[in-house]
């Protein structure tokens, strides 16, 4: 561990989890885990039914017994969310214990009292940084970014994958990324590294389906495929946990601004996304969309959205999974006409 003082941070446990692991080891390195590894929890600093970061200071100005440092783990730090809370770990890092390296893990903790995860407060990433210390983000980020993540991490794995096994990991996985974490151990632990892998060779150790992002959905809607529109749609309810209402909330955002485009007579790129509000190749691909529906094709679509946001709401007595399923198969049929 380089740094003396890490602030981890992230919006995926398991990146987190796998980073502090990393963490610790360096931090450690090689002293006995036993006596130089100290963990806290927000078990810890309840104090008197209140939250307080005493504990944490005092076990990061504890002196190494038998060993030459000790490694302080700081988890669901995220409870000292303001100035005020952060105030006595401030006050520590202005003149940290050399002997002591200490790992703030940014996260909420289990109690359900604590509703959200705020950002770590300035003055705290003030005082890391003044102390020598670091926040490290963990991170798969979002469409392109978190598509560059995964090549990163075959990339870097210890086995080799052809074309057609990341592409079928990456289809299988969807918008959970992170589950590569756990396929890459355990597909390591039953070929070694010698083989080049193939899709038949990882099919069998990939799990269901995981969750896809909106945009698959309506990409292939889009493209008038029934059959994969329906896929997505069913990845995206099943794996991704969505409910049927939010998903029609997302297709109407995406038919409104098609609606916006229906017979406005733009022609060009720059004209759509100044009607638009957006950039680049999404106003681009929203205006080759529009014209591919035709006049009123958007305005249909909206239609359709209407009756079955009805539906959801107990017009009918269909299950809320079929409404979206009929839903969603008129569209893509609208998009091949």
């Amino acid at each position: 561990m380089k740094n003396p003082i890490v602030l981890l941070t992230g919006d995926d446990p398991t990146l987190i989890n796998e980073a502090l692991r990393s963490l610790i080891e360096k931090a450690l390195d090689g002293q006995d885990r036993s006596l130089a590894l100290e963990e806290l929890n927000e078990t810890a600093y309840l104090i008197e039914n209140e939250y307080s970061s005493a504990r944490l200071v005092d076990a990061a100005q504890t002196p190494p017994f038998l060993t030459e440092r000790r490694v302080v783990v700081a988890r669901h730090s995220g409870r000292f969310s303001t100035k005020d809370l952060v105030a006595p770990i401030v006050e520590y890092l202005a003149d940290p214990l050399p002997t002591t390296r200490l790992i703030l893990v940014w996260e909420k903790g289990e109690n359900p009292t604590q509703q959200k995860l705020s950002a770590p407060p300035k003055s705290l990433k003030e005082a890391i940084e003044k102390a020598g210390g670091a926040t490290q983000h963990c991170s798969v980020g979002r469409g392109k970014e978190a598509d560059q993540w995964l090549q990163k991490r075959f990339d870097a794995a210890d086995l080799r994958f052809d074309r057609s096994a990341r592409n079928t990991i990456a289809q299988r996985i969807g918008e959970q990324r992170t589950r590569v974490v756990a396929l890459l151990t355990t597909l390591e632990a039953v070929f070694g590294t010698e083989k080049e892998l193939s899709a038949a060779d990882v099919e069998p150790y990939l799990g269901q389906a995981g969750g896809v992002a909106p945009w698959d959905l309506t990409d292939a809607i889009d493209a008038g495929d029934v059959a994969k529109s329906l896929d997505r749609l069913q990845r995206m309810q099943e794996s991704g946990d969505r409910h049927p209402l939010a998903i029609v909330s997302a297709l109407h955002a995406h038919y409104g601004r098609l609606l916006r485009l229906d017979g406005s007579g733009i022609t060009t790129e720059n004209a759509a996304s100044e009607a638009l509000g957006i950039k680049g190749f999404p106003a681009k691909k929203a205006l080759q969309v529009s014209r591919r529906l035709g006049t009123g094709g958007a305005g249909k679509a909206i239609k359709l959205l209407a009756v079955a946001d009805l539906d959801l709401k107990g017009r009918t007595a269909w299950p809320p999974e079929l409404v979206t399923e009929v839903l969603v198969a008129r569209l893509a049929s609208l998009a091949r006409r």
